[in-house]
């Protein structure tokens, strides 16, 4: 079983530089086409900053803390067993190239199915910018298979 005494756990946070070269390469990976994820100048007719951030971006660059797998580590978790579960995003507010957004995680539950046979760990991310504006918040599901 997991160590559910984690629960409610800040794990330490990270700040990264949105690069608009990264942001056309990301947009152009998924096949996104509108010109507001690769020109400049399209974003900003489109009422944006610079270029935005694209829809899921933002879980590519929560695995930029240091060691992201540490936190696995830190519940007893077996890397050999584990699935990604879930995904979610709620956004407040673009981000956009130039930003510099901070991550804020915490481990919010631990649960189990079928007997203990699967379980289930929520890590929620609240996203902020430079100016400390709620950017994003962010929901990842890990499950792990007991034997």
């Amino acid at each position: 079983m997991l160590d559910r005494s984690q629960i409610g756990r800040t794990l330490p946070g990270h700040s990264v530089l949105v690069e608009a070269g990264r942001l056309r390469f990301f947009a152009k990976a998924i096949g996104e086409t509108s010109p507001v994820y690769s020109n400049e100048a399209a974003a900003r007719r489109a009422g944006y900053r610079s270029l935005p951030v694209p829809p899921t971006f933002l879980f590519a660059l929560e695995l930029e803390r240091p060691d992201p797998l540490d936190w696995l580590e830190l519940l007893g978790m077996d890397l050999a067993r584990i699935l990604h579960g879930e995904q979610r995003f709620v956004y407040h507010r673009p981000a956009c190239a130039g930003d510099v957004l901070t991550f804020a995680s915490r481990i919010t539950d631990i649960c189990d199915k079928k007997n203990g046979a699967l379980e289930f760990v929520t890590r929620d991310t609240r996203v902020s910018n430079q100016a400390g504006e709620h950017v994003t918040d962010l929901a990842f599901v890990i499950v792990q298979r007991n034997g």
